[in-house]
C-alpha cells in the first residue's frame, strides 16, 4: 500500500498510547510527518490549552479520544457514567477549538481529524451513554467543519467500529469463537478492519490530498453501519 506524503505536516496526536494511537504513530511516522505524540487525558479543563501551548504551531490536530465502552442497560445508566464519557470525549472539543482554531484560521490552513465511532450511526444495545457521547463528537465535527471550511481549515471524522485496536477489541475478545461468529454475522467484510487500514485512511485525511473534505464523517467499519 502506498503511503501519503506527510513530510510537510506537523501533527499533534492525543492519547497516543490508547485506542488507535499506537497504529497512528507508526503510520504517520512512516509517512514522514513530524509527530508530537501526547498521552495525557483531558479531564482538566485547562489541559487542551496547555497542550497546544506546549506543542506550538501544528498543521493537524488528530483527536484520538477513547475510553472503554460501558455495557449498561439504558434504565441503569447513572449520572456518573454519562458524565464521565462526556468529560473524556466531548467536553475537550470546544476547548481544543479555542486553543487551535484561531491560529489555523489566521494562516488560512490546518486540519482537525477526529477518531470517532460508528456506534453513533447505528443503534447498539446497552450502549446508550457511549453512543450519545460519540454522536455528540460527530455532530460537533459536522458543525465546526462547515463553519471553518471557508477559512481554509478542514475538520473531519472517522466513525469506526470493528477495527483492530487494544481498547475495544483486545486479543482475548478476538480469540473468542462467539466474537468471530458475530463478525461473520454482523459485519459484511467478515473480519476486523486492520489497524493499518484505518490509520492509513486517517493519514490520508491529514494530507493535502484531502483538502476537499469538510465537516464529513467517514464510516470505517467493514460495512457494519449500513
Amino acid at each position: 500500500m502506498s503511503l501519503c506524503d506527510l513530510s510537510n505536516k506537523r501533527i499533534l496526536l492525543t492519547q497516543a498510547a490508547d485506542f488507535m494511537g499506537p497504529a497512528l504513530q507508526r503510520t504517520l511516522q512512516a509517512c514522514g510527518a513530524e509527530l508530537i505524540a501526547d498521552n495525557r487525558d483531558f479531564l482538566d479543563p485547562k489541559a487542551p490549552q496547555k497542550l497546544i501551548a506546549e506543542a506550538g504551531s501544528v498543521d493537524v490536530l488528530l483527536l484520538n479520544l477513547g475510553v472503554p465502552a460501558p455495557n449498561t442497560p439504558a434504565d441503569q445508566v447513572e449520572d456518573e457514567e454519562w458524565g464521565l464519557l462526556f468529560r473524556h470525549m466531548v467536553d475537550p472539543l470546544p476547548r481544543f477549538a479555542r486553543a487551535v482554531l484561531p491560529a489555523m484560521t489566521a494562516r488560512g490552513h490546518g486540519k482537525i481529524v477526529l477518531m470517532g465511532s460508528a456506534s453513533a450511526l447505528r443503534g447498539m444495545k446497552r450502549a446508550s451513554s457511549y453512543s450519545a457521547a460519540r454522536g455528540a463528537q460527530l455532530a460537533w465535527v459536522q458543525a465546526v467543519g462547515a463553519e471553518v471550511a471557508g477559512k481554509g481549515v478542514q475538520v473531519n471524522a472517522i466513525a469506526q467500529n470493528f477495527v483492530d485496536n487494544p481498547t475495544y477489541f483486545p486479543p482475548e475478545i478476538q480469540a473468542n469463537p462467539a466474537f468471530q461468529a458475530r463478525l461473520q454475522r454482523e459485519v459484511p467484510l467478515g473480519r476486523l478492519v486492520s489497524a493499518e487500514e484505518d490509520s492509513h485512511f486517517a493519514a490520508y485525511l491529514c494530507s493535502d490530498a484531502a483538502n476537499c473534505f469538510v465537516g464529513q464523517v467517514f464510516p470505517v467499519c467493514g460495512g457494519w453501519s449500513h
